[in-house]
């Protein structure tokens, strides 16, 4: 006689199934992560990335609308109403071949001008961006925010256009920089500019030698670039996450607050007064200012004197 079964295994605890399909979605959605080659948003939040990125779809559909027009979605997404799905309830067959050549024919559009991918680091939220300039998008939300003063995030702290990737290590940068950085600093273009560095879930790359090289690049594009802390014409803004480099070279950087939501809506007078717990993130974010030969050697004379 067969032994009966025992009733452990027989049984599930309730939400077992359920449960273990959440443990493997991740955070990001549509498993999907930061990798080398994206462009797109890079945002910083305060403790709470769901509500981050609904903030975020809601911000940057808003402007997204207004600078490109309205989304353009497929027919089949247009057209699948509540009455096309019970017609398609007749014909399960024919519905799911109708579906998978859907997906497959228009996988770019699937993905819509943003989406959510898993940033690899805490209270960091990446949207990538489809058929969209990262920079014009972002410069233009923080320009109507710095003229209006009109609040519309509560989580979102800083909101950074990501205009190019490549892998966290030197010779990946300096190979790939070289080329980014031309629209802004290749002879004949020239400007003033400044280096803002940050480093997450890395431990490898180097502050100083970073600084050093990229700076060095950006001069060798045009001996006429020059450093300017105060109110440069450009920042360079260096975003490493695990083994992915973020950059991007944005406008306006002082006077947006450093891309700051909350403190762009700010007046001049609160700027200046205040120092919110929402400045704590940045803190960590340095501008260093690569030293010229110059400096260096002024420096030592000082030492000398001393």
């Amino acid at each position: 006689m067969a032994t009966p079964e025992p009733a452990a295994r027989k049984r599930r605890p309730k939400g077992h199934f359920a449960a273990a399909g959440r443990a493997k979605r991740p955070r990001g959605g549509g498993g999907r992560q930061l990798e080398a080659g994206m462009r797109g948003i890079l945002i910083t939040c305060n403790m709470n990335e769901r509500k981050c990125v609904g903030e975020a779809y809601s911000l940057l559909g808003e402007y997204g609308d207004l600078l490109y027009g309205p989304e353009q979605f497929s027919d089949h997404e247009e057209r699948l109403s509540g009455s096309d799905r019970e017609e398609d309830e007749d014909d399960v067959e024919a519905a799911l071949k109708k579906e998978v050549g859907q997906i497959r024919a228009s996988t770019e559009q699937k993905l819509r001008r943003f989406q959510s991918v898993e940033s690899g680091a805490n209270n960091v939220v990446f949207i990538r961006t489809q058929g969209i300039e990262p920079e014009n998008l972002v410069h233009h939300i923080l320009k109507d925010m710095h003229t209006t003063k009109k609040k519309k995030t509560r989580v979102i702290l800083r909101m950074l256009p990501i205009s190019g990737t490549c892998k966290a290590f030197m010779e990946d940068m300096k190979k790939y920089t070289e080329t980014f950085f031309e629209p802004w600093f290749k002879a004949p273009n020239k400007g003033t500019f400044q280096i803002v560095y940050k480093a997450r879930n890395n431990s490898h790359m180097s502050r100083e030698e970073v600084i050093k090289e990229l700076a060095g690049i950006v001069g060798s594009l045009n001996p006429e670039n020059k450093v300017d802390l105060n109110n440069p014409q450009y920042t360079v803004v260096v975003e490493i996450i695990k083994t992915v480099c973020c950059l991007s070279v944005v406008r306006d950087y002082v006077l947006f607050r450093k891309y700051n939501l909350q403190e762009v809506v700010k007046s001049d007078k609160e700027g200046t007064q205040q120092n919110p717990p929402s400045l704590t993130e940045e803190q960590n974010s340095k501008v260093v200012k690569p030293e010229t030969e110059e400096e260096k050697s002024s420096k030592e004379v000082n030492q000398e004197n001393k």
